[in-house]
């Protein structure tokens, strides 16, 4: 095999490390906030300033990903996202101080930002459709164990050696990935120029930062006046890029491309369905913790289950595909999706660990198939032209509702607390309980949207055709 189809098999999978690295990022530091705040003399909730200028950065930067890989080639822009990240990492264990760690995790959300919708775009511009869904699927799933991972992988970092090492742990990583880059990774041609839609990457940037900083401030204080003024000026922001973005001749995101029906259903439903599943693997380790009163490490074990159903899932998916399609996969799945939030709410602190096992890998296989084939759909219908714009405008919102995601699980469980009428900002079982039951009913509803697809969507991709 020559060097360039031996670069056209180890894509996927350079891309799937880098996906890796930046989901498990985004978890693996949450049950290291304590530790952390002991080094700088802080308190852990002045510590989690470093999760949310993360996420800000990441809202901001992410779609001037796609004006990035078309200026300057999108091989060079990857391998310097993964050199960014992988500086930033080592900056962040160096850290001496708050200021120097959010520092850090600014430029490291720069990194991300552009490493993982590049990388998407690499995979998605050289892979033929006819196996987008196999490729898909490999490149997702280290996505997917990721946020599975963390918690455990965090919790025995930080218990038997250091919070720096859930940074020090990116760095192999991060070179092993530079150097794969470098000597596979197909060079693309610089496309045409394009002058860059300032205005509308000031818009849309200053737009999810307010969004991210709404929900930040409610999943931390709840229902406020502060949170009237940020509703307030996100949506008028939102309407001020929306309406530049239609009128500019090459928007930062093209909105245009929603009327793809695919495209559209996966995106929108989509990314409620994404804000929905993501509640498990941040609401799931608190409840075991605060609730059933298991240590943060056998928390974290716990959600292993989730991830062999994560990987146990991924061989089978084209094949499923082939068999039953697009539309009646994300249908059946959704339902499955929501009976695991509902058994999530029976789970209690005299609950047979086996049981728990079960549902958290029930849990892991609904939500791997949901995720392949709503990232594999969303594509499949986007003519080339086309696929850098779909590309920044899916990676945008799919980080907006992970944000949103943690968010909304915050809400409903205060929602929950305040139900009880009980003057305690503790919850308990019942709380947490309540919550997981609202979420899977709440999912519920994705079901009439999927059912809007045509039998035969995506047929090209997944090779399913029905007369």
């Amino acid at each position: 095999m020559n060097n360039k189809g031996l670069s056209k098999h180890l894509q996927p999978l350079i891309v799937a490390t880098a996906f890796f690295m930046e989901n498990l990022d985004g978890t693996v530091i949450t049950t290291a906030l304590p530790q952390m705040a002991n080094t700088f003399g802080i308190s852990a909730i002045d510590a989690s300033i470093g999760i949310t200028s993360y996420l800000i950065t990441l809202a901001i930067f992410i779609p001037i990903s796609g004006w990035l890989a078309d200026r300057f080639g999108s091989r060079l822009v990857f391998g310097s996202a993964i050199g960014i990240f992988t500086f930033a990492s080592t900056l962040c264990a160096l850290s001496q101080g708050i200021e120097q760690f959010v520092a850090a995790r600014i430029l490291q959300g720069i990194g991300g930002a552009m490493m993982v919708p590049v990388g998407r775009l690499i995979v998605l511009r050289t892979t033929p459709k006819t196996e987008l869904a196999k490729t898909i699927a490999l490149i997702t799933w280290p996505g997917l164990v990721a946020p599975i991972i963390g918690p455990p992988l965090g919790g025995f970092l930080t218990t038997f050696f250091s919070w720096q090492w859930v940074f020090i742990l990116n760095i192999p990583l991060g070179l092993i990935g530079m150097l794969l880059v470098n000597r596979f990774s197909i060079d693309e041609e610089k496309k045409e120029y394009r002058p860059l839609d300032w205005l509308g990457f000031t818009l849309t940037g200053v737009t999810l930062a307010t969004i991210i900083g709404a929900l930040e401030s409610l999943a931390n204080r709840g229902v406020t006046q502060e949170i009237a003024y940020y509703v307030l000026g996100a949506t008028t922001l939102c309407l001020i890029a929306t309406w530049h973005a239609k009128k500019h001749p090459s928007p930062i995101l093209d909105f245009s491309i929603l009327h793809i029906p695919s495209f559209a259903v996966t995106v929108m439903s989509g990314s409620f369905v994404r804000i929905l599943i993501g509640v498990t693997p941040f609401l799931a380790p608190l409840m075991f913790q605060i609730a059933f009163g298991y240590s943060p490490f056998v928390s974290g074990l716990l959600l292993l289950p989730a991830m062999l159903g994560n990987l146990g899932l991924k061989p089978m998916t084209p094949l499923l595909l082939r068999l039953f399609g697009f539309r009646n996969i994300l249908i059946i799945n959704a339902a499955i999706s929501a009976a695991a939030a509902v058994l999530c709410g029976l789970l209690s602190p005299s609950t047979n660990v086996i049981f728990i096992c079960i549902v958290m890998f029930i849990y892991g296989t609904s939500r791997s198939m949901q995720f392949t084939c709503l990232q594999t759909l969303a594509f499949a219908d986007v003519p080339t032209d086309k696929m850098n714009g779909a590309n920044t405008l899916f990676s945008t919102i799919t980080q907006l509702s992970q944000g949103i995601g943690v968010s909304v699980a915050a809400v409903i469980l205060q929602f929950c607390m305040l139900l009880r009428e009980e003057n305690t900002s503790t919850p308990t079982t019942i709380d947490f309980q309540a919550t997981f039951i609202i979420v899977g009913l709440l999912m519920l509803l994705s079901l009439f949207s999927f059912k809007k697809l045509g039998p035969n969507t995506g047929s090209i991709v997944s090779g399913h055709t029905q007369k």
